[in-house]
């Protein structure tokens, strides 16, 4: 009992501090230009580059000078696309509520009408400027969502 438990003790303690050793990093350049890593050297390689890394507290983390300003620039236009895609989904809202509109004000109005000498009514001009108001409001809204899309 004692003697498995001095083997349990020693295959915890192993597994534990073997992540707290150095590891190296291989990278093979081969014949066609090709960068492969991995932790051992790639047999066909042209050049090869060993490096240790730093898995203390602060993680893996091999950085190079370029990265951080690579990183503000892919943030910078993550940011463009989404201010682009919010544009356009607000183009797009628009569009939807213009032809709602326009669905909505197809019946006359009050005082859109004018009496017939036949006792019957006919529409007058301010049904037809509104539905011309109407029409514009969509045509509108269509081109600036088609503009947005085109510049995407």
């Amino acid at each position: 009992m004692a003697r498995s438990m001095v083997i349990l003790a020693s295959v915890i303690t192993a597994a534990l501090l073997q992540p707290a050793m150095a590891q190296t990093l291989y990278k093979s350049t081969l014949p066609d230009g090709r960068i492969v890593y991995g932790d051992k050297p790639a047999p066909d390689a042209v050049k090869v580059e060993e490096s240790k890394l730093d898995t203390s507290s602060k993680g893996i983390g091999v950085t190079t000078p370029r990265e951080p300003g690579a990183l503000r620039e892919l943030e910078k236009s993550r940011g463009k696309r989404e201010a682009a895609d919010a544009r356009l989904q607000a183009a797009e809202e628009a569009l939807r509520q213009a032809e709602a509109a326009r669905a909505a004000g197809k019946e006359p109005l009050e005082g859109e009408r004018i009496g017939t000498a036949g006792g019957a009514s006919r529409l007058n001009d301010a049904y037809y400027a509104r539905q011309n108001k109407l029409n514009e409001d969509v045509q509108k809204a269509q081109r600036n969502v088609d503009q947005l899309r085109q510049g995407q």
